[in-house]
């Protein structure tokens, strides 16, 4: 009888396989081996694309004449420095005994890329079969089912399709358009960086988010602030005032009046005091009163870009630091797989859920934790989360969001504090969508002031009043903890003229809103419609627009993940959220290799990011030659034909037509500007 052979992506992962296994493993050189098991590993890439020059010596020239390189048969080979490994795996993959064959590598795109090349270099033994083990924790439980459900490799094959392509299109984009626009522009470029030699580096995914970096602080540095002048009313008795915000209305004397900067405030401070003059003397009523209450819900599951902007915000670290930490969890089986865009879990594991709720109570020492768990039990807080929002199986692809294995408690303590911090981030999250929703209760007024007899022309003010009544979710997710959006603002920072607003006193445009606010929320609770009202003053409040704020590395990650949108409003993100600008897997690494070469810089107290000189001319360049480049929109729609190639939505020769078209017409078009 046969053997079978099992293949990791790195060594670590490979002594988890045989703990699950429970198998009497001997040691060897590269592998374990056991008398019905053999487990080896890879160590990341294995193998790699040959550089032109390999193709044809001529090539390691960058000339003009070479150009555009689109070889019709690729060239592949092993990296040397892993080469030791790769023959190892080889052999073991050739050997006669074995009849079948595990691929156990990363389950995602990236993954599948290295064990493919592996496969396609080694020529593993024909009469073997080989299988696909896709698991979403290193959980003894979820390893065995992978080796036990796993496929046959051929169900994969339009992922592999998908990774071939991805890197195929990374190196003709790279390589093509850095050597030709080197040739073009390099000996310009080096004499404004007063050098002696400067090459180009651009990529399709790279050059894209530089130029959201660089048009961002143009247009920060390009911003004019705007004064304008707002109006605040003082109503009601003067041991129990409220303030309101006028806003102009259609029986406004104001509506649709040149002197106005917007909806809520004028231009010039004169025309506001003109204003307040015709105030004096009128009548107040109260023309509307709403109270409501309202409910929030916890927030979604963490994805991999979710807990990158959170890490960075709370912890001020680097996307890709937050990534090497959630995979450090991942291997100690603590958390569930992190390349993952899914911010809900499918209906299979919301079904064996309490298997994860059950492993935190009895594993994870933490006294605050602990005390979360002790309110569900109390409580009696239902585990029965199916039909809710955070169980939706259209839409996971790979895998579902980031949550607590419940399991690897043994590793816990060992671990260092801040990933003990990150872990814990990922807990409360997963904890607080078994809590029931936040309720506010909310009071919104309407001031009528009647500036004629006839009531033709009426002027309002507005004031509304919010305070929390059930924490709730709040009470694991406190306000400092969450990404608390403003009342009423739901704002989407766009990198165009739309400028966003401040004020000096508040962050909201439209509404004075007190929020938490016991005393005023009282106060207007006892207000009736129809009341008139006395009127104690008016102020003016000056206010200002402000540049928007720049990237920092973890809400660049969510603007690549919304194609080069910055959505801070939670729910809106995952409303409009499609094809994205690289994948979770490889974002971080973008930004760490625009930071590698000197195109941009991040302040590593506040990971705030900006250009460099050299960043800002090589996007001038590229803005002059190839602007498309530059676009989200067309960096996105690649990404969507590599993903629809994964689907089998279109055929991989299709969109390898349309790359090679692409890379022509362009090479066309910019020879001829030479």
């Amino acid at each position: 009888m046969g053997k079978s052979l099992l293949i990791t992506e790195k060594p670590s992962v490979a002594m988890e396989f045989a703990k699950a296994l429970k198998i009497a493993t001997n040691r060897k050189n590269g592998y374990l081996e056991s008398d019905k098991w053999i487990i080896t590993w890879c160590v990341g890439h294995l193998v790699t694309m040959s550089y032109p020059e390999k193709y044809d010596e001529k090539l390691k020239f960058w000339r003009l004449d070479t150009l555009p390189f689109i070889p019709e048969e690729w060239k592949y080979e092993i990296i040397p420095n892993v080469a030791n490994q790769f023959n190892i795996v080889k052999e073991l993959l050739q050997r006669e005994d074995i009849d079948v064959i595990y691929n156990a590598g990363d389950s995602g795109r990236e993954g599948e890329y290295i064990q493919r090349l592996v496969f396609m270099m080694a020529k593993p033994n024909p009469k073997a079969q080989i299988k696909r083990v896709w698991i979403d924790s290193q959980t003894e439980e979820e390893i065995l089912r992978g080796i036990k459900e796993a496929k046959p490799l051929s169900e994969y094959d339009s992922l592999s399709d998908s990774a071939y392509l991805r890197a195929k299109e990374d190196y003709l984009i790279g390589i093509n358009f850095s050597r030709l626009l080197s040739i073009i522009y390099g000996r310009r470029l080096a004499q404004s960086l007063q050098e002696d030699k400067a090459s180009i580096s651009v990529g399709r995914v790279m050059t894209c988010v530089l130029g959201m970096i660089v048009s961002r602080e143009r247009e920060i540095r390009n911003f004019v602030k705007t004064k304008y002048y707002k109006i605040v009313g003082e109503f009601g008795e003067s041991n129990s005032s409220f303030k309101a915000e006028w806003k102009v209305n259609e029986k406004s004397k104001y509506f649709e009046s040149p002197k106005l900067y917007n909806e809520t405030g004028f231009k010039k401070e004169s025309d506001s005091k003109e204003f307040i003059s015709l105030l004096a003397g009128k009548n107040a009523v109260i023309s509307s009163l709403k109270k409501s209450k309202q409910k929030e819900n916890p927030p979604l599951l963490f994805n991999l870009a979710e807990i990158q902007n959170e890490c960075t915000k709370r912890f001020k670290i680097k996307p890709d630091e937050t990534l090497d930490v959630i995979q450090n969890l991942y291997e100690k089986k603590l958390v569930t797989y992190p390349r993952t865009d899914a911010r809900v879990l499918s209906t299979a594991v919301a079904k064996e859920i309490t298997k994860n709720l059950n492993g935190i109570a009895r594993g994870m020492k933490d006294e605050e934790i602990q005390g979360y768990i002790k309110k569900m039990v109390d409580e009696k807080y239902s585990t029965n989360i199916l039909k809710t929002k955070y169980v939706n199986d259209s839409k996971i692809t790979d895998h579902y969001a980031i949550i607590p294995t419940g399991q690897g408690y043994e590793n816990f303590n060992q671990l260092p504090d801040l990933q003990k911090q990150i872990y814990k981030v990922i807990v409360k999250r997963f904890l607080a969508i078994f809590y029931p929703p936040a309720e506010y209760s909310k009071v919104q007024v309407t001031v009528d002031i009647e500036m004629d007899e006839e009531k033709k022309n009426i002027e309002n003010f507005y004031a509304s009043g919010k305070v929390c009544i059930n924490q709730g979710y709040l009470e694991i997710l406190k306000p400092q903890d969450k990404n608390k959006k403003e009342i009423g603002k739901s704002n989407i920072n766009k990198s165009n003229n739309e400028n966003k607003i401040s004020d000096n006193s508040t962050a909201n445009e439209k509404n004075v809103e007190k929020e938490d606010e016991n005393s005023s929320l009282e106060i207007l609770k006892n207000l009736k419609k129809g009341q008139k009202i006395e009127i104690q003053n008016f102020e003016i409040k000056e206010a200002e627009t402000s540049p928007p704020s720049r990237y920092n590395s973890g809400s660049l990650i969510l603007a690549m993940e919304n194609a080069g949108k910055l959505i801070e409003d939670e729910e809106l993100r995952e409303q409009i959220k499609g094809a994205g600008i690289g994948t979770s897997a490889t974002r971080g690494g973008i930004i760490e290799k625009l930071e590698k070469i000197r195109y941009i810089e991040i302040n590593k107290k506040t990971q705030i990011v900006t250009p460099t000189d050299k960043g800002e001319k090589i996007y001038d360049i590229v803005k002059q030659s190839m602007p498309d480049m530059l676009n989200p929109k067309l960096t996105a729609s690649w990404e969507k034909g590599l993903d629809m190639v994964a689907k089998k939505e279109i055929e991989p020769d299709e969109f390898m037509t349309k790359l090679k078209k692409y890379i022509n017409s362009k090479f066309d078009k910019l020879v001829v500007k030479m």
